[in-house]
């Protein structure tokens, strides 16, 4: 399925069931002991069902995040205009999920050598990245990116950034949980992009 083609669905889904945006920030955590991790693998829709499955993952935040424009819209996103990446947002138990399994499942779910967006969809806003909220972060991340290099997995290189994390901002309400809400168009759309066939051509028979 192509971007124009993802575009003009979603245009026709927001014009069928409008919705308000939620743009605003979402960096509150009711329970202290909750850690916050963020990835960008493309399409966030494509994101949140691999995180949500994990037991000690409390939420997945769709939004966006390593550009400079503030309270972004998808459509501003989308069209390559905010410096943004459509990213997910983790909020996790460390105490039940480590971090190096939030890692773990990022790679098994992306192109880690695209460098121009994700699959079906192009441009920068679909770029991959590992933004990391720590100096802890940052060294796990690097690790596993190495240890991806060193697995002779892949015959090109490794191109996803890891990056300090910036100011999160939350999508539009109907890009939460699109999986659950719209699940026959999420479906065709994993399958179609491309993303589906890639994971499991590639991690066929792994955990």
């Amino acid at each position: 399925m192509s971007h124009t083609i993802h575009c003009a669905l979603l245009i026709i889904l927001i014009a069928l069931f409008p919705v308000h945006a939620s743009k605003s920030q979402d960096n509150t955590m009711t329970n202290t002991n909750l850690a916050e991790a963020t990835f960008a693998g493309g399409c966030f829709w494509c994101m949140e069902p691999p995180f949500h499955a994990l037991e000690g993952v409390h939420d997945v935040i769709a939004g966006f995040t390593g550009g400079q424009e503030k309270d972004p819209s998808y459509e501003n996103v989308v069209n390559g205009r905010t410096g943004h990446r459509e990213s997910a947002r983790i909020i996790y138990d460390p105490s039940i999920v480590s971090y190096e399994k939030l890692l773990y499942t990022f790679w098994r779910n992306i192109d880690p050598t695209d460098a121009y967006g994700q699959f079906a969809d192009r441009g920068s806003h679909y770029e991959t990245a590992i933004f990391y909220h720590d100096d802890e972060q940052k060294r796990l991340a690097e690790i596993s990116k190495r240890e991806l290099e060193e697995s002779g997995k892949f015959d090109r290189p490794i191109v996803t950034d890891i990056l300090p994390v910036t100011e999160f901002y939350k999508a539009e309400d109907y890009h939460q949980d699109y999986y659950k809400t719209n699940p026959l168009h999420y479906d065709a759309y994993k399958k179609g992009s491309g993303r589906e066939g890639f994971i499991k051509k590639t991690w066929k028979g792994e955990e």
